[in-house]
């Protein structure tokens, strides 16, 4: 059972890695080497084709997250005799974290959604279009990227905090 339970959190780690990785890679490398590209309309295509690719990687990454997630509560008894549904468990410094940690989450999926298939894909569309909108549309589809990556640093910091006991 333990080999199970490493091998979830593994992928669980894993998973985080390659999402938030990604991000903090197209924010810090990607983003700077394309914005040197002088053709707007090839700047756009590329940008385009990879968040295009990162969206399903990141989207695959979450899914797998969701599930070894679930694990990682099922693994340490969480999800057994009622426990998570407790009032005790909530009011617990454990559950205090936990519960900040899943709020985290849910923003950040809320977030991810709207860029990737909101904002981005319409900043896609404006650029190609070279629409006086585009330059808008990019600095909010930042932005929001920006907010993700604070909020995967949260929930990084609070999944430290749990993996020490909350």
């Amino acid at each position: 059972m333990r080999t199970l339970y490493l091998l979830n959190v593994t992928l669980h780690v894993l998973a985080a890695m390659l999402w938030l990785g990604g991000m903090f890679f197209l924010a810090a490398v990607g983003g700077p080497a394309l914005r040197r590209i002088d053709d707007p309309v090839l700047r756009g295509r590329l940008f385009e084709v990879i968040g295009r690719a990162f969206r399903r990687t990141g989207w695959w990454s979450i899914l797998v997250l969701v599930v070894t997630g679930i694990g990682n509560l099922a693994f340490r008894g969480l999800l057994s005799n009622g426990v998570i549904v407790s009032r005790a468990f909530w009011a617990s410094p454990f559950g205090h974290t936990l519960a900040a940690k899943l709020v985290a989450v849910a923003a950040m999926l809320g977030v991810s959604a709207v860029h990737d298939f909101v904002i981005g894909p319409a900043a896609s569309r404006a650029a190609r279009d070279r629409s006086p909108r585009a330059a808008t549309l990019r600095s909010r589809a930042a932005w929001l990227a920006r907010i993700n990556a604070g909020l995967g640093v949260a929930v990084v910091l609070l999944a430290v905090r749990l993996a020490r006991g909350g």
